[in-house]
């Protein structure tokens, strides 16, 4: 642990220059008394640590001393690629690995180059999470995290109806709208679980040889988007306004829209046109309606349309 820290301090100095006790403490996340004796054991073992004293003073490399050890262990070039994500690797227990990256990269860089991170930091940043979700990531994510890496079997207990036990040789995790799943094989069967589902998950202490031809964002693509298909199970028939066109966007499924948009009729003198709209169900129907409020007329099923008529009088008793 020590050892990394000497490194990091090291590569911390050589790729910024002068930082003061506090500023490496902060970066290492230590005390400012550890970084004291940190840089008495590198001067100790030969690294040219030199302390400028005053207001402007502070810790640097003294000739342009450049260390090479900027070669990248397993696990740092894994985390190289999620670099840009520093709460799901932090979710998943790589935060370490994330930060040990950077700094071996910012160190290689030549200086002209070392403003470039800070520069992009500033300008971009992936906000992976949604908006209203609960923000704490799965208790069982570093393990499952862990299976994956290594290809490790994992026996694992899911919290469904029941509880249920099964054995799976976990592909991969996706994040989706601050939601993790784990998409494992069970048999010959690829299977997608809510990683906060698993309540349970044990090492079966086998490996598994991986489908070299398996791409997780095409799987995941398409399992979403069928997902999406077996959930619109009815379809309602209804009018649009030129502008309820424009909301469907924000109201359905991209799928949805796309086959109401594929069905549509010839607009009428008013810009309205008829169309057939895929719905998960008579109740999530209703509140697509009413989220278009004006902009959109049932025509059938005939249930649907008077219990929407039946909320707009409702509506218009309360505004009378």
């Amino acid at each position: 642990m020590r050892a990394a820290r000497l490194i990091n301090l090291v590569l911390l100095l050589q790729s910024r220059g002068m930082l003061t006790a506090a500023e490496l403490a902060a970066e290492l996340e230590v005390s400012e008394r550890t970084v004291y004796r940190d840089v008495l054991a590198l001067s100790a073992a030969g690294v040219p640590v030199y302390a400028e004293q005053g207001r402007a003073g502070g810790y640097r490399l003294v000739g342009g001393y450049r260390t090479r050890l900027t070669g990248l262990s397993p696990a740092e070039a894994e985390a190289l690629f999620l670099a840009g994500l520093p709460g799901p690797a932090r979710d998943m227990g790589l935060a370490e690995p994330v930060r040990t990256v950077r700094r071996k990269v910012l160190a290689a860089l030549p200086p002209v180059l070392r403003d470039a991170s800070q520069s992009a930091g500033q300008r971009f940043h992936l906000d992976a999470p949604g908006w209203f979700g609960d923000t704490d990531p799965p208790p069982l994510l570093a393990d499952l995290a862990r299976a994956v890496w290594h290809d490790q079997v994992l026996t694992v207990r899911y919290r469904t109806r029941d509880e249920v036990t099964r054995t799976v040789a976990p592909y991969g995790l996706v994040l989706k709208n601050g939601v993790w799943y784990l998409v494992g094989k069970v048999g010959a069967d690829l299977r997608v679980y809510r990683a906060d589902r698993v309540v349970a998950a044990e090492a079966a202490g086998d490996t598994f040889e991986r489908d070299p031809d398996f791409d997780l964002p095409s799987f995941w693509a398409a399992r979403a988007a069928d997902f999406v298909r077996q959930m619109l199970r009815e379809t309602i028939t209804v009018r649009l306004s030129p502008h309820g066109r424009r909301l469907l966007r924000y109201v359905v499924e991209p799928i949805a829209r796309q086959e109401a948009e594929q069905a549509a009729g010839e607009p009428d003198p008013d810009g309205w046109v008829r169309t057939r709209l895929p719905v998960e169900s008579p109740d999530v129907a209703y509140t697509y309606v009413l989220s278009l409020g004006p902009e959109v007329e049932v025509i059938d099923p005939p249930e649907l349309r008077s219990r929407v008529a039946a909320a707009a009088e409702r509506t218009r008793s309360l505004y009378r």
